[in-house]
């Protein structure tokens, strides 16, 4: 028997979800340029189930973000990525933790890294990429690490079943909530009230979507109507894509499942506030409406309305 050693290639991707589906394109591009690598993904717990069953990588490792003081925990982390033998990183997290991983292979040989690390192989150099969309910014950051023809994501690889969520045949995905400590990026409840009622006008059900943590406003939401049904910490990522591919819309905040929405192909309308700039984070997809004013109260029902029925 032939035994041959293959390449070994990490690509380092942390979060936040919206962040992760934005990957997409470039994770796609690494597998086609490393086509007979071994490629791991570095992550966070939330993605590995959906990393895992992606076309994209052989393995999925979880980061368990070691705080300062855990001394152990960073030491065990140095000596997985120095036993690792990765011959490239792809750092497309690109944060100061990810940065820092690079001075991990400190004393000794580095592999090639592609990032921001001072020092590394192949720097994104771009003095502003900072003002660059996510999507245009790692293809150039790939680019300059001489993988090319990064394209948009294709989730059509995704498979969940819906059915157990006992839907109607037509319905609206409504995505409220977001980060609990940026209020400021959340559409009032009031708007989403008159929104449900609208769709329930139509025969059209409410399906409001969100973690957990945002169990009480989508069930005060879902109230509204008897129609309307929360799905508060219910769905896997590849629910997502799964609910988004068979509903009639999507509306929701500038939060990560209203990126799943758009990358599906739904036709997605994203609500934003001062508070964020869709020329750096916008969602993506064949059909993508922002809406944005100052101060998300600004944005009235009607206007929201308008667009569904165009």
């Amino acid at each position: 028997m032939i035994v041959t050693d293959r390449q070994k290639i990490l690509v380092i991707k942390l979060g936040a979800l919206g962040d992760f589906i934005q990957a997409a394109g470039p994770f796609a591009a690494i597998r086609r340029h490393h086509a007979e690598a071994e490629i791991t993904l570095l992550t966070a717990p939330a993605f590995v189930d959906f990393a895992s069953s992606s076309p994209w990588f052989d393995k999925v490792e979880i980061d368990r973000r070691p705080k300062a003081l855990q001394i152990s925990a960073w030491l065990e982390l140095r000596a997985w990525l120095r036993n690792s033998g990765f011959t490239r990183i792809y750092d497309l997290q690109t944060s100061d933790r990810s940065g820092f991983y690079f001075k991990l292979f400190w004393p000794g040989s580095t592999p090639d890294w592609s990032g921001i690390a001072p020092g590394c192989s192949h720097p994104h150099s771009n003095t502003r990429r900072d003002l660059m969309h996510t999507v245009e910014r790692q293809q150039e950051q790939l680019s300059m690490a001489g993988v090319a023809g990064v394209e948009p994501g294709n989730f059509s690889w995704t498979e969940a079943d819906i059915n157990k969520f006992a839907l109607t045949e037509k319905f609206a995905l409504l995505i409220p909530g977001g980060a609990q400590h940026r209020p400021d990026k959340r559409w009032p409840v009031e708007q989403y009230t008159a929104l449900i009622r609208h769709l329930v006008s139509r025969d059209i059900q409410p399906v409001l979507l969100g973690g957990i943590d945002e169990l009480s406003l989508l069930t005060e939401l879902a109230s509204s109507d008897p129609l309307a049904v929360s799905l508060a910490g219910r769905t896997s990522i590849a629910d997502l894509f799964a609910l988004a591919q068979k509903a009639q819309i999507a509306i929701g905040n500038d939060t990560g499942p209203m990126h799943a929405a758009a990358a599906s192909g739904c036709k997605t309308i994203v609500l934003y506030s001062s508070a964020s700039d869709p020329a750096l984070c916008a969602q993506r997809g064949p059909d993508v409406t922002i809406l944005r004013e100052d101060n998300l109260s600004d944005i009235t029902p009607d206007r929201v309305i308008d667009l569904l029925e165009a």
